[in-house]
């Protein structure tokens, strides 16, 4: 069975992956903007591409708003010279659309736009925003991938671009928002392996990591260091932190996965939940799309 993986959040960075090989898997992760399939699933796709499956980083928007001091078209590029240099860590295609900023709404333009990205990538997997979350370029990411899930299959919706054979597994990255429903893990990926990976490629988003998240979260960059070595030092702990959160479904969840044994020493995760539009696997079909998991 061909297998496809496409992860979304996005920049100008190609990488040729062979498209007629059956044991490779293709990813696809869909990001609003392009840091947001780094944060949310950067370890599981370095452990797809180190095994050498094709995963490919898909942003929405070019990130030309996310700055407290820069922004239009200087940011944008920055910010795809970034998401380059990010792809390059974790072995991804990168890819960023030139939707601007804070201004991502559904329309059927750029619904197109995502329906012809995962049909040309061919996914067996698309990795996505849900869409309830504090920022609207989130929720309407979120929507406009639940809006393509059904549509890339449908021959007579952007018929320049040849339909999927079949319905990819659809996935939301996690999130902490409790309302309409909270977030509820269906796969859990034990990223420690590729945690420094992961480390790097959020190393190279300098524009965010460093400056703008900082800024806006607490309107002060006094803690982040100067020295870039001791600034990394800086980033490798809240990453650490961020993705140490366990909570007992979490638990539960990497049991299932990877066993009682295995699962008491497991401190590092990104975690996955199953969309109900697309494919609606069993746990053989899960274990199949995701060989990362032991068997």
């Amino acid at each position: 069975m061909r297998q496809i993986l496409l992860l979304i959040f996005g920049m100008g960075f190609f990488t040729t992956f062979s498209q007629s090989d059956p044991s490779t898997l293709r990813v696809i992760v869909v990001g609003a903007h392009p840091d947001d399939c780094d944060i949310k699933a950067g370890g599981t796709a370095a452990l797809f591409a180190q095994m050498g499956h094709a995963v490919k980083f898909l942003s929405l928007t070019n990130g030309d708003a996310g700055h407290q001091t820069e922004g239009g078209g200087a940011l944008a590029r920055r910010r795809r010279a970034e998401a380059k240099k990010s792809g390059e860590q974790l072995g991804v295609v990168y890819e960023t659309l030139d939707n601007h900023d804070a201004e991502l709404i559904p329309t059927l333009e750029v619904r197109h736009q995502l329906i012809r990205h995962i049909r040309k990538w061919d996914a067996d997997v698309v990795i996505g925003h849900r869409p309830n979350d504090y920022h609207p370029d989130h929720r309407n990411a979120g929507k406009l991938v639940q809006d393509a899930a059904f549509l890339v299959i449908v021959p007579n919706v952007c018929s320049d671009t040849p339909p999927l054979e079949k319905n990819p597994l659809f996935l939301y990255m996690e999130d902490r928002f409790q309302r309409p429903n909270p977030f509820s893990p269906d796969i859990v990926v034990d990223i420690g392996p590729t945690l420094e990976t992961k480390i790097d490629a959020l190393d190279a988003h300098e524009s965010q990591m460093y400056e703008w998240l900082p800024w806006i979260n607490d309107r002060s960059l006094k803690q982040v260091p100067k020295d870039h070595t001791a600034r990394k030092i800086w980033l490798g702990e809240q990453t650490k932190r961020r993705s140490g959160k366990m909570t007992p479904e979490k638990k539960e969840c990497l049991v299932k996965w990877y066993g009682q044994d295995r699962a008491k020493s497991i401190l590092y995760t990104e975690a996955f939940e199953i969309a109900e539009y697309g494919l609606q696997p069993n746990d053989e079909t899960i274990r199949e799309l995701f060989p990362i998991l032991p068997d």
